[in-house]
């Protein structure tokens, strides 16, 4: 269990079956930013309680270092909490101390507090963090409420886009460049940045297609996710090349911070850049771009 920093990483989130023994084995040796250990969609009925003992175990024989300061955070995705399989993965996420529990299909602000408030009764640690997925209609009409009051309840740590149910839910048929998921993923977006909370795009579903992969992670970025969850470990490597910043980015960031740091610039509010004006904000956006940079070097030199 760690304390999880309101900046922490998030560009990359690998889905895992927890029904499938080869890829939880797979799972350590990869190194995403985080892992959603999955009990639901990649479960069938009859074989939800064999998943839930497999993720037990798969936990227990990777041992204390699994969750070390480093390593992919730790979230699982459950069922339903109003049935058994979802309160019975609850308590299992809860008991080996998950960094998150991921609640399939929220669709109201209750959902978000019941949750919070089923760990508090439970003695869950104060840094576990449920996150919400959003996959239904009505889960985008009140994204701002579930938002504001899962912060509120100060255990929200994340919105997910799910654009293959809300896409069936909606009936919408897929266009050149997400056009037709744009009215859907907005809400979200604004929900969670207003909110403060980070919101990672829904999963791209052809493994083969990299070009279109990346594509939609530098849409994903543009438009103001924080990372993307993924279906496979090959796309590990784009989404965290995708979700930070690149050379240039960082390049710029540098020239900005040095223009205002010098003497007879530093009480000034707008200076010229080359061709363009850059004013404080630019600045504060600049050292924020910077620092992310520091945070994902660290932490890959210590893979």
């Amino acid at each position: 269990m760690r304390m999880i920093a309101a900046d922490a990483l998030l560009r990359s989130a690998l889905f895992v079956p927890a029904a499938n023994p080869r890829a939880l084995a797979k799972s350590a040796s990869l190194r995403p930013d985080a892992f959603v250990f999955d009990l639901e969609d990649s479960a069938a009925a009859g074989e939800k309680a064999a998943a839930r003992e497999r993720l037990r175990e798969h936990w227990d024989t990777l041992g204390p270092g699994a969750a070390g300061k480093d390593a992919p955070l730790r979230v699982v995705r459950v069922n339903p909490l109003g049935g058994e399989a979802g309160t019975e993965d609850f308590l299992m996420a809860r008991g080996r101390r998950a960094d998150a529990i991921l609640l399939p299909k929220v669709e109201t602000p209750d959902e978000i507090v019941d949750a919070a408030r089923a760990l508090a009764e439970t003695d869950a640690p104060a840094a576990m963090r449920l996150w919400a997925m959003i996959e239904t209609p009505r889960g985008v009409a009140r994204a701002a409420e579930i938002a504001a009051a899962g912060c509120a309840s100060g255990r929200l740590g994340a919105l997910v886009l799910g654009p293959n149910d809300l896409a069936l839910a909606a009936g919408l048929l897929p266009l050149p460049g997400r056009a037709e998921m744009m009215p859907w993923i907005g809400p979200l977006l604004v929900a969670g940045h207003a909110n403060g909370v980070p919101v990672l795009d829904g999963v791209f579903n052809d493994i083969a297609d990299d070009e279109s992969f990346a594509a939609e992670c530098r849409q994903g970025r543009a438009l103001g996710f924080a990372g993307k969850t993924l279906i496979h470990p090959a796309q590990i490597e784009a989404a965290n090349r995708s979700f930070g910043p690149g050379e240039r980015e960082i390049a710029e960031a540098e020239a900005v911070v040095a223009l205002f740091a010098a003497p007879e610039n530093r009480e000034r509010g707008t200076l010229r850049l080359g061709s363009r004006m850059v004013e404080r904000l630019h600045l504060s956006r600049a050292e924020a771009l910077l620092a992310r940079a520091r945070r994902i070097q660290a932490k890959d030199q210590t893979r």
